[in-house]
């Protein structure tokens, strides 16, 4: 099964946890006709999205978070491989202004920021993409990957969720008792 296959899957599995916009790029196909159009991906960059990973699916004292599932690498990975050029650049220009924005408002770049000043910043990020309802953006691209990307990952499946590594049969009602993780097999 090719990444791109599998990937579909967890996203259809996730249901509405994931935007539209995520969605169709996962169930569409493109072609990327120019490569030097490609956006490049340093490693400063992927610092900054491990860090926005991590806002949103934090290391807990039972589980580890989305910096520790590899969030940075993957979501530069999948922009690449999966989104046409558009949203390419959108998602590289607001990568490029989240931490302009980091850097106006107290005066250091996201990475270098305490995780109170992050959380402010993906706030308003947050509260933008909301005000901007429909629109595809910077947020809701890195929110979605994040989610999609952590709950793919070993980590996301075998420790954020209960995890039997051979089940018994398949049960699609199987109860939860009171603050019981999700199934990640069933």
């Amino acid at each position: 099964m090719e990444r791109r296959e599998a990937l579909k899957r967890v996203a259809y599995l996730m249901g509405g946890a994931i935007s539209a916009t995520t969605m169709g790029v996962l169930f569409e196909s493109f072609t990327v006709l120019d490569k030097s159009k490609m956006v490049n991906f340093s490693a400063s960059d992927e610092a900054i999205l491990a860090e926005f990973a991590e806002i949103i699916i934090p290391t807990t004292s039972t589980c580890p978070g989305a910096k520790a599932a590899g969030l940075g690498a993957f979501i530069p990975m999948m922009i690449q491989d999966c989104y046409p050029a558009n949203l390419q650049d959108l998602f590289s220009a607001g990568l490029k202004s989240m931490d302009d924005k980091c850097f106006a408002k107290f005066g250091k770049n996201f990475v270098a920021a305490s995780e109170q000043e992050r959380t402010t910043i993906v706030t308003e990020l947050r509260d933008e993409a909301v005000a901007n309802k429909r629109k595809p953006s910077f947020f809701t691209i890195a929110r979605d990957l994040t989610i999609l990307g952590y709950y793919s990952s070993e980590i996301g499946c075998t420790q954020a969720r209960e995890y039997v590594a051979i089940p018994g049969k398949y049960d699609g009602s199987a109860p939860l008792e009171p603050g019981q993780k999700a199934w990640a097999t069933s």
